[in-house]
């Protein structure tokens, strides 16, 4: 991820103490972030799906991509910096290196999710809950979503 941290080099850095809101769940559409130092949080109907201290890690910007207000709390666990990219569709038009950085992310955290799944599937094989976790599989694959405002 340091290439993204050299790409939003200028952008202005924002300082947040131990328990502050970064993003919160439901809110409109806003900046995107970009962790340089700290721990951070993401809570998704007050459930952790995900903690990290990496830097590069990006945030809002499945918000940005489809134009909808966010749809997980970010959370600083301790003091923690992160660059603020306050115009992110034009950021991310304008450099073709920063939206293959967030593809690359968006594409890990799929991935993630994808093994996950197919863990699930695993582990529950032959139980009533198969139902459900081919659904799931099935939208993921096969959703197609709506095209953002712009």
């Amino acid at each position: 991820m340091s290439v993204i941290l050299q790409l939003i080099a200028g952008h202005p850095v924002k300082h947040f103490a131990t328990g502050d809101l970064i993003i919160e769940q439901g809110t409109a559409s806003g900046p995107l972030y970009v962790l340089i130092q700290g721990e951070i949080e993401v809570l998704r109907d007050q459930v952790r799906v995900a903690k990290t201290a990496a830097p590069g890690n990006i945030f809002g910007e499945m918000s940005v991509l489809l134009g909808t207000p966010h749809h997980a709390t970010v959370r600083t666990l301790q003091p923690s910096s992160l660059a603020v990219i306050a115009n992110p569709f034009e950021f991310l038009t304008s450099s073709p290196e920063a939206t293959l950085q967030v593809a690359r992310l968006l594409a890990t955290r799929l991935n993630a999710l994808n093994q996950y799944l197919v863990d699930v599937k695993r582990q529950y094989e032959g139980h009533d809950h198969m139902g459900m976790v081919d659904d799931v599989l099935d939208t993921l694959m096969h959703h197609q979503p709506r095209r953002p405002a712009r």
